[in-house]
């Protein structure tokens, strides 16, 4: 963004086919010690499954489950991509799902979440101002309650995001969570949108915040840490695809 004018980049993918998922790339995490797998509902129906299975217990336990929509996770339809994080005994510990890239800004689950609340309408311009350079939404985290793995197995999935914007060539990530866990999502270059009053979603206990991610300068604003594990995550999705390609995003760019 120069001044108060967008300009629209050109963007790469990684290669043509992880693009379009046909691969299903992953990478492995020694620090949460499992492969962490990106697809879409129908390429990975049974990692989906477990994926869907586990967001559901997770959140019935936290007493969020309104939160859920059971259609969408049921035919999985609204979801461009996954990512689970599966452990060597082949269980998912942790995943979470991409809407869109959305045509409307009508379409994006956020701008629900602020319905007849302060901010809505500053949500959804937001989110309408982006659409041109692609827009896509973060839902349906969840974590294993190990209380010794999930710090670890939220810090990667924080860096999905940024793996979102890259598979679905686009230069914009929203999410809304609680400030607590935004907190800790922000590590990998997403920024509060501080002028946003939180809502009160799913229901009074939470005060929801919304944040941002940018393609073109999450790492001015992200962990050093999360910088250099996220370009280290390109470059083993990158070897693993043919043809070899370099990732979209150069890391000349944290300099």
């Amino acid at each position: 963004m120069n001044g108060s004018v967008m300009t629209i980049p050109e963007f790469r993918s990684a290669t043509a086919e992880s693009a379009n998922l046909a691969t299903t790339p992953s990478y492995w995490d020694p620090a949460i010690e499992c492969t962490i797998v990106y697809a879409t509902p129908t390429t990975e129906r049974d990692l989906w499954k477990d994926y869907v299975e586990g967001a559901c217990q997770s959140y019935r336990k936290h007493r969020v489950a309104a939160a859920l929509d059971a259609d969408a996770l049921r035919s999985g339809r609204d979801t461009a991509l996954f990512a689970a994080c599966v452990d060597a005994s082949g269980q998912v510990i942790g995943g979470i799902r991409a809407r869109g890239p959305y045509r409307s800004a009508d379409e994006c689950h956020a701008v629900k979440e602020w319905d007849g609340q302060v901010g809505q309408d500053a949500v959804y311009k937001m989110v309408a101002d982006r659409i041109p350079f692609g827009v896509a939404e973060m839902k349906t985290a969840w974590v294993t309650d190990d209380p010794e793995a999930s710090r670890r197995v939220t810090n990667a999935i924080a860096r999905t995001p940024l793996h979102t914007m890259t598979l679905l060539d686009i230069q914009f990530i929203v999410a809304t969570a609680a400030s607590y866990v935004l907190k800790r999502w922000l590590t990998s270059g997403g920024v509060l949108a501080s002028k946003i009053p939180a809502t009160s979603y799913p229901d009074h206990r939470y005060d929801t915040k919304l944040a941002w991610w940018d393609r073109m300068s999450f790492a001015k604003h992200a962990a050093p840490a999360q910088v250099s594990k996220f370009f280290a995550e390109q470059r083993q999705m990158s070897a693993a695809m043919e043809p070899r390609s370099t990732p979209a995003v150069s890391d000349a760019a944290t300099r």
